[in-house]
């Protein structure tokens, strides 16, 4: 008889049932781990639809990106990331997260260098100014969470960050509006600061000329949290399209259930996918990214893939 045998043998049966309860407890809880760290690197394209373009337009291919988290040595993502430019998207939208340490900056701008080759537009998320700190994570399960607070030492290089995506072209649309003419169609943009830490002023849409409402355009509204107020002012204003991220998808999902979290007022229904944003009467689709990485203090997926999406639009009838 082994020693680990002998030790059984010498407790009573509640003890043994009670240890034996424990270790395959323990062993199930090691095998769910196990799968959600592989898990977060089974990257997957998601493709959509929308006929939203003027009648006769071409069809306009965008690559959305979002929650990247970025850190040293992350090398399925970044070749992951690089290989998404043979996609050769019309534009990319990055809808923020895009760093989860201060050293990963210089890794993100490797991993999205070849996409940098594209138009993109931009908004930023929390985990673009500053880096996550551990939390108790049964906390997101709570109705209502308030933002972390941050202090000094946790500040991302964010500046830097912006400045690259400016010198390659991307438009920064941190409570700004902009357009951008992309194959001969106007898409008018208004992105917000980040929800999330209650930075978001919508700044309207870029104006034109007294005529530039009669010619070809598409209203594109990005921000980073999905929050209900940032949907209600983007939907009630116009938007005729609204790219989100933050939800990671719920990030650890029950099959054949979904989400359990948002991390946002945002319904669990919506934490990932294609949907239909609703407001007085209106109806606008709304694209929220599961997300590419997540917080390095949770480093796991479960049922829920990262992902980047490809939206084509084609013109409506």
């Amino acid at each position: 008889m082994g020693a680990g045998s002998a030790l059984l043998h010498g407790l009573g049966r509640t003890a043994r049932a009670a240890l034996l309860t424990a270790a395959a407890g323990t062993a199930g809880a090691a095998a769910v781990v196990g799968y959600g760290l592989a898990e977060r690197n089974k990257f997957e394209l998601r493709t959509e639809t929308l006929a939203l373009l003027p009648p006769g337009s071409p069809d306009l291919r965008i690559l959305h990106l979002s929650d990247i988290h970025m850190l040293p040595q992350q090398e399925l993502k970044r070749r992951w990331l690089h290989s998404l430019a043979e996609l050769e998207p019309d534009l990319v939208i990055n809808t923020g997260d895009n760093l989860s340490h201060a050293s990963g900056l210089a890794p993100l701008l490797d991993a999205l260098g070849p996409l940098m080759a594209f138009p993109g537009a931009f908004v930023p998320g929390s985990n673009c100014y500053f880096a996550a700190r551990p939390k108790n994570p049964f906390s997101y399960l709570r109705k209502r969470r308030h933002p972390s607070r941050h202090s000094p030492a946790d500040a991302l290089p964010w500046p830097q960050m912006h400045e690259a995506f400016g010198a390659a072209g991307w438009i920064n649309l941190t409570n700004r509006s902009q357009s951008l003419p992309v194959k001969g169609i106007r898409l008018d943009f208004s992105g917000v600061d980040d929800p999330h830490l209650n930075l978001d002023r919508f700044s309207g849409w870029p104006g034109g000329s007294a005529s530039s409402a009669n010619a070809p355009h598409l209203r594109i509204a990005l921000a980073h949290a999905p929050y209900q107020r940032t949907l209600d002012y983007f939907a009630g204003n116009g938007a005729q399209v609204i790219f989100a991220g933050h939800t990671h998808g719920g990030q650890v999902c029950i099959p054949g259930y979904g989400a359990l979290v948002t991390n946002c007022d945002l319904p669990t229904w919506r934490a990932r996918g294609l949907s239909w944003w609703e407001y007085r009467g209106i109806s606008v689709p709304l694209n929220v990214s599961a997300g590419i990485g997540t917080s390095r203090f949770a480093p796991i997926r479960i049922a829920c893939k990262p992902e980047a999406i490809l939206v084509t639009l084609t013109a409506g009838d």
